[in-house]
């Protein structure tokens, strides 16, 4: 089955892939506020409704992400995808050291809420290896 696009604008997209039950995003540059949130949330409807467990996000593009809505993520986006099952993430990370940095606090973060990640700097790779969980 193809890859479904649910968001396609010029700052962000969003991809669910229906035979490996992956949602997937795309930061495409800045993205902030109601565009940032209305992506992950939009994301994380996929996920309840379809029953993912795994979450692709590239953000190779994206420069940071701003503090209102990184605490916003850790408040509402957080918790609720992790009570839809989320389970494995893949990050590919920022071309900026701050925001590969912040990515990676971001994967500590939901490591010890029990999700597995892995932060990676090549589209491919990351899709790959969520392809092989189970």
């Amino acid at each position: 089955m193809s890859t479904i696009t649910i968001i396609d604008d010029e700052k962000r997209s969003l991809f669910y892939h229906p035979t490996t039950k992956i949602v997937h995003h795309r930061i495409k540059g800045e993205c902030y506020g109601d565009d940032f949130r209305g992506l992950l949330t939009t994301g994380a409807e996929w996920m309840e409704r379809h029953h993912a467990t795994k979450w692709l996000s590239d953000d190779r593009d994206n420069k940071i992400v701003a503090p209102e809505d990184g605490e916003w993520a850790e408040k509402e986006w957080g918790p609720r995808v992790i009570k839809a099952g989320f389970k494995y993430w893949a990050i590919v990370v920022p071309g900026s050291a701050v925001g590969t940095l912040q990515m990676r606090r971001f994967a500590d973060q939901y490591r010890q809420f029990g999700v597995t990640v892995r932060v990676l700097d090549d589209l491919q790779a990351a899709l790959d290896w969520l392809e092989s969980e189970p």
